[in-house]
């Protein structure tokens, strides 16, 4: 018997290929999911999410979003599914509600450094969030044994970013002018979403996920001391703060764009692997990530929209240049919505070797 990921023993990988490299254990061919795997590049999705009047509707909708984690799993059989949902549900049950328009992605009500954080909850909200962990009971009950399911969350740095300036923004212009003009103000918000960020996490282990990925998608706009303090600090203490509870939790740290700092990532964080982008030099990556800690990674997103040589070529060197130690195979960033279903399935078939 397979023992809780809440007990103090250590969970076994047992059949699933993607938590047993998360132990460092290399295997003879990589498992294999992609980011963003449940989305727009699907004509299921697409057609799914057409019956939700918005995309948060669509992601507190437990049938629909179990269905959309579901559907890539079916389609290609993927060695991993992930929660659909959003990393701005945090902010969300922090009492900084969230939308997204229409091809202009997040919209939220600025923190502002007057009077900000007042309008923020001290703790985040888990009923608000309660849909979400249905979703994950849903999945729970419907995945094979063999395959593992991610839950996921957004670092700090990232979502503060977003809570900040209200959206995206070119550089992160608004979150790193606010780091150097108010420092203690950014440390508070990075504080809750620290300790949101753990509740979030050891109730989405509670709900059935085996793993989960922490997504700093932001790393690449800090500077190396800023990478150090709002980064990988708070990165480690919600690792540290989610094995107090739950002894042996399984993650992986995706730093975007951080460069050298995958190492640091390896060093500092905790992590069980860390996730690799797609300009990470291969060789060194290898030599200097992968020598420390499983790696996830990455292939460049664009390779697989243009198939054919590149998308074959393209799989060929990562499997190649990470084939000598644990290696989960994936994209160095989300799939795009324009990418073709058939070139997904010939990326599948060619990492696990049943096409030449």
């Amino acid at each position: 018997m397979t023992s809780s990921p809440l007990s103090g023993e250590k969970p076994s990988a047992g059949g699933k290929p993607l938590l047993r490299v998360l132990a460092g254990e290399t295997l003879p061919r990589p498992p294999i999911w992609i980011m963003r795997q449940a989305g727009r590049y699907l004509p299921e999705y697409r057609e799914l999410r057409a019956t939700a009047p918005s995309f948060m509707d669509f992601c507190y909708s437990p049938a629909k979003a179990a269905e959309a984690t579901m559907q890539p799993i079916r389609r290609f059989g993927f060695d991993a599914a992930i929660l659909f949902s959003d990393i701005l549900v945090v902010p969300d049950a922090l009492g900084q509600p969230v939308t997204f328009a229409e091809g202009e992605g997040p919209r939220l009500h600025p923190i502002t450094l007057d009077g900000g954080l007042s309008r923020l909850s001290d703790e985040i909200d888990l009923e608000r969030l309660g849909p979400v962990f249905e979703t994950i009971e849903r999945v729970k009950a419907g995945l094979g044994a063999e395959t593992t399911f991610l839950g996921f969350c957004g670092a700090p740095w990232t979502v503060a970013s977003y809570m900040i300036a209200g959206k995206g923004t070119p550089e992160l212009a608004p979150s790193r002018l606010l780091a150097y003009r108010d420092p203690e103000f950014l440390t508070a918000l990075i504080d809750r979403l620290v300790d949101a960020s753990i509740r979030y996490l050891v109730r989405q282990f509670q709900a059935g996920v085996d793993a989960v990925q922490i997504f700093e998608s932001f790393a690449g706009a800090l500077t190396p001391a800023g990478l150090e303090r709002w980064s990988l600090g708070p990165i480690r203490r919600i690792v540290d703060g989610v094995r107090a509870q739950v002894p042996h939790a399984r993650i992986i740290v995706f730093a975007r764009a951080s460069g050298p700092g995958h190492r640091l990532v390896a060093e500092r964080t905790g992590a069980n692997a860390v996730a690799l982008d797609w300009a990470v030099n291969g060789a060194w990556a290898a030599s200097q990530v992968q020598s420390l800690k499983p790696v996830q990674g990455n292939l460049d997103p664009l390779a697989v929209v243009a198939g054919g040589a590149a998308l074959e070529d393209g799989v060929r060197d990562v499997l190649s240049t990470f084939g000598g130690g644990p290696h989960i195979f994936n994209l160095g960033h989300g799939i795009v919505p324009e990418t073709p279903v058939e070139h997904v399935g010939r990326l599948v078939k060619l990492v696990r070797g049943e096409v030449a």
